[in-house]
């Protein structure tokens, strides 16, 4: 267990005060600045690095998703920018940060009363830090994908500043607002429709056309819908199968391949594999809070594959698990993934939770204004392995970036922009944050030079990336 944090309590003038002198140690527009650090690493080498300890056969399959575009290379390139933004100024403002927050790592998903909420939904990369290192991931992941879409210039700086004007506007209304209303503060699926209808109506005063309004509506529409269809039982129709009577997992390699036939992969008959998930089934839900354990003895272990997800996780251990209720149409399924060290530690104090996979459950749980019942973590059989258990699909939906139109993405740039401001007013100081960043777009017009300036780098980087794989320095498995 961590250490108690000895808390030093002092008055709100106080806390301004310290925000406001922070501006005379880092103006706001030194945020604009980004130039590679002498002997900055190589980019590729980086992600070599993170290949060492993952599965050999997947990674080809990791390379393959990025180099789909500069925008799904951005995605799994957190490592990369980690090591970029040690380099770039700070105001010495700290916060939990996600460490990933680009755009595709915020969604739709259940709340436990089981409504929709939006929300951060990846913390693989969670630590203590800089409350600029999420807000630039966010505001460049934004700036690449505009570029992606082929956007014109003017649209993708829009975008851009939205996403830094709704955070720092959003930052200074938790500063204003009680603690407990900041922590219960969330966006609900009413909410969220009721914001996009309302862009929608007011479209003609931004000169956007009635039809691309109506668009995106539609698309937010679509999006809710087919998230309240995602649970376990839509899941099983789609991972499972029937087979003498008893449903087991259904092989789909090498995204699907189930515990009967990846045992050889770690060494491990298919029994012994499937008597180490009993164990660590076990040990998962002595880290669930009580009433949640209870529930938990109530399903039965059915079948465990590994599953591949995302896009710069590839390769990293990562599992499903097939549990059954009342009877076969009571399933559950359970995502297990690998909790490694945080690429920020690299650059930053160590998490103070020795288990890496409580790291993650941990800072998820400060950053969400609701979290999955069913989050919990383990150490790993093998030495220096460690997970975190989750639902695997409770309700998740998320943005189809490729398909946005500039309207779309930049009201969907402010709603994240709300969403991280909310996420970081839960752990940091709202008062000093927003003092700070001050009333003026000052740092909204700095971060947008900011995102222009990482966008040139994250080409140059997937450049070296694509050279790399046609050189045959790296393999890429594409289309998986």
């Amino acid at each position: 267990m961590p250490k108690t944090r000895v808390t030093k309590y002092e008055s709100l003038n106080e806390r301004r005060r310290q925000g406001a002198l922070a501006v005379e140690r880092v103006p706001l527009g030194e945020h604009a600045r980004y130039e590679p650090q002498p002997g900055r690493p190589d980019a590729v080498g980086l992600l070599e690095s993170q290949n060492e300890t993952r599965d050999q056969d997947l990674v080809p399959v990791r390379h393959g998703r990025m180099m789909a575009s500069a925008f799904t290379f951005y995605r799994g390139a957190a490592k990369i920018m980690a090591t970029d933004l040690a380099g770039t100024p700070n105001a010495g403002l700290t916060v939990q940060l996600c460490g990933d927050a680009h755009l595709s790592n915020f969604g739709l998903f259940a709340s436990p009363e089981r409504t929709l909420v939006f929300d951060l939904n990846d913390f693989d990369e969670t630590l203590p830090g800089p409350f600029e290192y999420d807000v630039k991931r966010m505001a460049a992941s934004f700036t690449i994908a505009a570029r992606n879409n082929g956007y014109a210039k003017s649209d993708r700086r829009a975008i851009t500043r939205a996403a830094a004007r709704a955070y720092r506007e959003a930052l200074a209304e938790f500063a204003s607002m009680s603690l407990l209303d900041v922590w219960y503060s969330h966006l609900t699926e009413q909410e969220l429709m009721g914001a996009v209808e309302a862009a929608s109506k007011a479209a003609s005063s931004k000169n956007l056309s009635k039809a691309d309004a109506e668009k995106a509506a539609k698309t937010a529409r679509k999006t809710a819908k087919k998230a309240h269809s995602r649970d376990s039982l839509q899941a099983m129709s789609k991972l499972a199968e029937q087979v003498d009577g008893r449903y087991r997992i259904v092989s789909q390699p090498p995204v699907v391949v189930p515990s009967r036939e990846i045992g050889p992969v770690y060494g491990l008959a298919p029994d012994e594999l499937l008597d180490v998930f009993h164990v660590q089934f076990r040990d998962y839900r002595k880290t669930l809070q009580y009433d949640r354990r209870q529930l938990l003895e109530h399903y039965e272990f059915v079948d465990m594959a590994r599953k591949v997800v995302g896009v710069g996780s590839v390769g990293t251990r990562a599992f499903i698990v097939l549990l059954q209720g009342r009877d076969e149409q009571d399933p559950l399924f359970l995502q297990v993934k690998e909790a490694t060290a945080s690429v920020l530690e690299d650059h930053l104090p160590k998490s103070v939770f020795a288990e890496p996979g409580e790291r993650v459950v941990q800072g998820q749980r400060m950053m969400q204004a609701s979290s999955d019942i069913f989050l919990g973590w383990t150490k790993g059989v093998q030495e220096g392995r460690h997970l975190y258990w989750r639902q695997l699909r409770d309700m998740k939906g998320s943005a189809l970036v490729e398909t946005m139109i500039p309207y779309g993405m930049e009201f969907y740039a402010g709603i994240c922009g709300w969403t991280l401001a909310r996420a970081h007013a839960r752990s940091g100081d709202a008062a000093a944050i927003s003092a700070y960043l001050g009333e003026t777009d000052e740092f909204d017009k700095a971060i947008v030079a900011f995102s222009d300036l990482y966008a040139e780098q994250n080409e140059r980087d997937y450049a070296a990336f694509a050279e790399a794989i046609k050189s045959g320095r790296l393999e890429a498995t594409e289309g998986t």
